[in-house]
């Protein structure tokens, strides 16, 4: 399920600013550098996709993203200010690859705990777990639930706040194909009600679910396209094919870009 485009602004109104934005953002631990230069924006209210393959720093830059990970160089700033600004806290969610639950609780209490800590009332937890689909377990302890049932308990105690920003770290891993789509139908749902939302993957076929994608490697933005755009420059309709396409391209041109350079050096 494709998330359609954004609607153009009314005339005489000025488009909503990023969401995020990214500029010459560097990070480095001991000698490794793990971010390189990147420079990007993302709409308010749509899906971004954040792609590559494991070990490329997509983890780093979601950590960039909510404010947990030290900067090199470079800034970001998340809805209008710096990431990691205190008053962002319950604007922003962020669900990572470890899910983070109290296996010894309820659904219902894990998600009640932490809207707790954002003055939540007991219909916002109902609507969290009513958006994951897990309305007929919120009684059951989560150390009883299946893994994919375990993993969206995580999705609802980032849910229940409302936050502006939803920060995914691969969601989706591990899940069946019915599971998978299922979610991605709610990501969309939550995209329409206005959620910017920025989900990282290394499986090439979910970025068709996506307005936007950011395309990491080696710790470089080679590109931010549409699916349709990654697509067309990479000249093929199978989007992984595309997107090896465009890393053979960016190889060779370093490639000649060194080959030059050592000509001009001699």
């Amino acid at each position: 399920m494709s998330h359609s485009p954004a609607e153009s602004p009314a005339p005489g109104m000025s488009p909503a600013p990023p969401a995020v934005t990214a500029e010459g953002l560097h990070v480095t631990r001991g000698h490794k550098k793990i971010l390189r230069g990147l420079d990007f924006a993302m709409e308010p209210g749509r899906i971004t996709g954040l792609l590559g393959p494991s070990g490329s720093g997509k983890t780093t830059l979601m950590r960039c993203i909510v404010g947990v990970q030290r900067l090199t160089a470079g800034s970001v700033e998340v809805l209008d200010r710096p990431a990691g600004t205190p008053s962002l806290r319950h604007h922003v969610g962020y669900v990572t690859q470890a899910p983070s639950v109290y296996t010894d609780l309820s659904v219902e209490a894990n998600v009640r705990y932490f809207g707790a800590m954002h003055g939540v009332s007991a219909a916002d937890t109902a609507e969290a777990i009513a958006a994951v689909g897990l309305e007929s377990l919120a009684r059951r302890k989560t150390a009883d639930l299946s893994g994919g049932e375990f993993s969206r308990v995580s999705l609802a105690c980032a849910l229940v706040s409302h936050p502006k920003l939803l920060v995914l770290d691969e969601p989706t891993v591990g899940l069946d194909p019915v599971l998978r789509a299922e979610l991605w139908e709610r990501f969309a749902a939550m995209a329409e009600s206005g959620t910017t939302l920025l989900v990282s993957s290394h499986v090439m076929e979910e970025a068709s679910h996506c307005s936007s994608l950011l395309l990491l490697r080696d710790g470089l933005l080679l590109a931010q396209l549409s699916p349709a755009e990654l697509s067309e420059r990479g000249h093929s309709n199978d989007l992984e094919q595309a997107f090896l396409h465009i890393i053979q391209e960016t190889n060779a041109t370093s490639n000649r870009r060194g080959a030059n350079e050592s000509q001009v050096a001699s």
